[in-house]
């Protein structure tokens, strides 16, 4: 066998992208992309602009010999400043069959914070719209090997050459697949930062093709579904397991101000089978369908992830979904996804209930080729797994996972690698920074993020079984509570976004308010020691990927400066 022939091999074998090579060989006339273009009226038909599978590994296999032509080789970090769409789906192909490592943020995580993790990656190029490259030529000096650019959309002044046009016109035949293994270095792809800085964590072809695999076996995903996607890593899922996405008309980073006919159209107007989105994004459809009385037929899946799903909204879901139709709460993180998952009618026949006595979130059962563990919480590093002390079921303590969709490290921050990572001989175990216990079935239920925990001198306070309390309040759209003080001495306080509509509008309407919440939590035995009750005044602040997680950290201060002006 030949050099090519066996690059070709390996290549075929392990690269996450040479899946889409064999879906286009399977369904090429089936459409693998479907984006929206030009105005829409509400319940009337929209015009989109559609590619096959056939059409789509063409047009990636070309852009991927413009990239090998421009000077990227296997190994070299590229970021993507792209906003999602077809354009982005398409890039990011390319570049994984180059065998070049995708550098993947949010831009919402604030200019700092970006540039600093931009920065930590060292990256050998970008391809970013022309906004992205003007921030990337006025911080230049922190890229200093940045020389391979691509400019998305239209190129004009100073922006670099080549264009993604450009590139798309080469032809196919030109692209040279490279010899890849499972553990080639596929993408950095960084955390929310909803607990601290945003870190790069290092994701390999095996990452990738094991979280396909996991969720092809766990939900039959079958060729030929309609995905209606409202988070881009599952759009990019979605063209290796043979399912069209469609494109949702939204702005990715705010899922939670979504225009719910619009998305409910395109969910009819396409017949979508199944469709992701944050529990923010669904909390908006869900209120809108239930005041409209709107419905849909096609739905037969629905997923919802990036925090925990309240039973009000999986209610609302359920109203709107016909009566055979799933709803799935997948549970993992940034660094280990998929690791749970549990269906909407076993939370709402009866774990609803105890989840809203304080119980916490049932995320449900472990994925096929999982394997989880509490153990005693520790808020320093555990190096191997002679450190840790596994707890017995019912006991609340740290969750920590191992499994082939398990990310082993991270590239930046790497400070952060002793805290989350636990050596068990070739096996790595990751620290999810989630608190929770099993239940005698085995299911884990989440009581909160680690660092979230509140320690008080009657012992520590877990926010997913406090705020489930407040949250039963019919005026209360979410809370969070927060700690003031020194460790070990701090005060609990709960901080609560009433829904719009029971917004308190006089010092009298507050006062009740907090009162009947006082009273709420003096019935429960894991909220009777908390005293202080706050209003925001505006939204929660919340992470930008999902616009669910909330950023207790922020709230501190403020909820500190309050207690000091009632003192």
């Amino acid at each position: 066998m030949s050099s090519d022939e066996q690059a070709q091999q390996l290549w075929s074998s392990n690269n996450v992208a040479a899946r889409l090579r064999a879906m286009a060989e399977k369904i090429p006339n089936a459409i693998a992309l479907a984006e929206p273009r030009g105005s829409h009226t509400l319940g009337t038909q929209r015009p989109y602009k559609t590619q096959t599978f056939a059409e789509l590994e063409i047009r990636t296999s070309s852009i991927a010999a413009g990239l090998q032509a421009l000077g990227v080789k296997p190994g070299m970090r590229i970021v993507m400043l792209v906003r999602f769409g077809a354009e982005f789906i398409s890039l990011v192909f390319a570049l994984l069959k180059v065998g070049a490592v995708v550098v993947l943020v949010d831009p919402g995580m604030g200019r700092k914070n970006l540039l600093k993790c931009l920065q930590a990656t060292d990256p050998d190029g970008f391809i970013a719209i022309p906004l992205g490259h003007i921030i990337r030529m006025i911080f230049r000096s922190r890229f200093p090997k940045a020389k391979l650019n691509v400019t998305v959309g239209r190129r004009f002044g100073i922006l670099p050459s080549p264009t993604l046009a450009e590139l798309a016109r080469t032809p196919s035949s030109l692209f040279e697949p490279p010899p890849t293994v499972m553990e080639s270095q596929a993408a950095i792809i960084f955390t929310t930062g909803s607990t601290g800085p945003p870190k790069g964590v290092q994701y390999t072809h095996r990452t990738f093709n094991s979280q396909v695999d996991a969720l092809l076996a766990h939900y039959g995903i079958q060729p030929g579904g309609l995905d209606l996607s409202g988070f881009p890593l599952f759009g990019l899922f979605n063209a290796v397991m043979g399912t069209t996405t469609i494109i949702p008309d939204m702005d990715p980073t705010r899922p939670a101000d979504v225009d719910p006919p619009r998305l409910l159209d395109a969910i009819d107007q396409w017949q979508v089978t199944q469709a992701f989105g944050s529990p923010a994004l669904w909390t908006t459809v869900g209120r809108w369908a239930a005041a409209n009385h709107r419905t849909v037929t096609s739905l037969k899946n629905v997923f919802s992830a990036g925090a925990p799903v309240p039973p009000h909204v999986l209610e609302a879901m359920r109203n709107l979904l016909p009566s055979d139709a799933n709803m799935f709460t997948p549970y993992g993180a940034t660094e280990a996804l998929p690791v749970a998952s549990i269906e909407s009618r076993e939370v709402l026949g009866g774990l609803s209930d105890q989840s809203k006595l304080g119980a916490g979130t049932c995320v449900g059962q472990k994925f096929a080729g999982i394997d989880w563990r509490v153990i005693e919480i520790d808020d320093g590093p555990l190096l191997s797994i002679e450190q840790t002390r596994q707890l017995p079921d019912g006991q609340i303590g740290e969750l920590m996972v191992s499994g082939p969709v398990v990310t082993e490290k991270y590239v930046t921050r790497l400070d952060q690698n002793p805290l989350h990572k636990v050596q068990d001989g070739s096996v790595v175990w990751h620290r999810m920074g989630d608190v929770g216990y099993f239940d005698q079935q085995g299911r884990f239920w989440f009581c909160g993020r680690k660092s979230h925990r509140v320690l008080t001198s009657g012992g520590p306070l877990f926010t997913e079984q406090c705020e489930a309390i407040v949250n039963n309040h019919s005026s209360i759209h979410r809370s969070a509570l927060v700690g003031v003080g020194q460790s070990g001495q701090q005060r609990a306080v709960i901080v609560v976004e009433p829904w719009p509509e029971h917004f308190p509008n006089t010092a009298q309407t507050s006062d009740q308010l907090l009162r009947e919440l006082r009273e709420l939590c003096e019935k429960h035995a894991v909220t009777q020691a908390i005293q202080h009750f706050l209003i925001y005044p505006h939204r929660l602040p919340t992470d930008i990927r999902h616009n669910s997680k909330i950023f207790r950290e922020q709230l501190v201060p403020w909820a500190a400066e309050q207690l000091n002006d009632l003192s």
